[in-house]
């Protein structure tokens, strides 16, 4: 009896440690594996810095990353992000370490929400197209916001907290105050036509209250658990709050 006793502490033991490790490091980016603007003959797919400014904040804070797509497979980075590349950027697609991560990604659909303490929406005009209403999206983003974890989304990437939808019904953003890329900034790049939907004017009927500050600029708005960025300006101190909501 005292030899079982030892055995069933010994298993809830390293249960525990388990549990206690389990994702408490990690953190999801998803990028956007659609790759054609509305009905032109323009290439997207997601912008680089917005994912390289976090991930080297996110990484530098100690964390781990999983870099993931819609469909998985070789990510089109959006060819106007590549105008003006800086040291993170370049750096990112200068080692083969991490321009493989990009490569190389598995499918949204593959991964398990345990995996993870926190997902960053990643974005680029192409996720106007496939984070809404994507159902692996939906399920990892909730999930992990139910089990206590972080939703964070940058740029175009909150197009995904426009469909998040909670168990109840109610929408995950709904109450939450939240910012994205501007019906302003969409009218100055001149593709209001071409997007299929106006972010700003979605995230309001989603049931949010949307904040914007000055085009360009670095905008980053922290409701509890949910964290949005504006614009790519942004995406370097949206990294920071995730790393700080996860306690780096």
């Amino acid at each position: 009896m005292r030899n079982l006793l030892k055995v069933v502490v010994a298993a809830v033991a390293v249960f525990l440690v388990s549990q206690s490790a389990f994702a408490a490091d990690k953190v999801l980016m998803v990028v956007s594996s659609h790759q054609k603007l509305g009905t032109t003959n323009e290439a997207t797919g997601f912008w680089l810095s917005e994912l390289t400014h976090p991930y080297f904040v996110v990484k530098k804070a100690g964390l781990d990353i999983t870099i993931a797509s819609i469909k998985g497979g070789e990510a089109p980075i959006d060819p106007r992000s590549l105008a003006n590349m800086d040291k993170d950027t370049k750096a990112f697609l200068g080692n083969p370490n991490t321009r493989k991560l990009i490569d190389r990604t598995p499918a949204l659909a593959s991964l398990k929400v345990g995996q993870f303490k926190a997902i960053v929406f990643v974005g680029g005009h192409g996720a106007m197209w496939d984070f809404p209403s994507n159902k692996a999206a939906n399920r990892l983003a909730v999930g992990i916001y139910q089990r206590g974890g972080i939703v964070a989304a940058v740029c175009h990437g909150p197009a995904a907290l426009t469909t998040l939808t909670l168990p109840n019904g109610k929408k995950l953003i709904a109450g939450k105050k939240v910012t994205g890329f501007s019906n302003a900034e969409e009218s100055a790049m001149k593709l209001t036509n071409v997007v299929p939907f106006s972010l700003e004017d979605k995230l309001k009927a989603a049931g949010a209250t949307y904040e914007s500050g000055p085009m360009w600029k670095s905008e980053v708005v922290v409701d509890g658990r949910v964290i949005t960025g504006q614009n790519p300006s942004s995406a370097h101190d949206l990294g920071v709050a995730v790393a700080k909501a996860l306690g780096h």
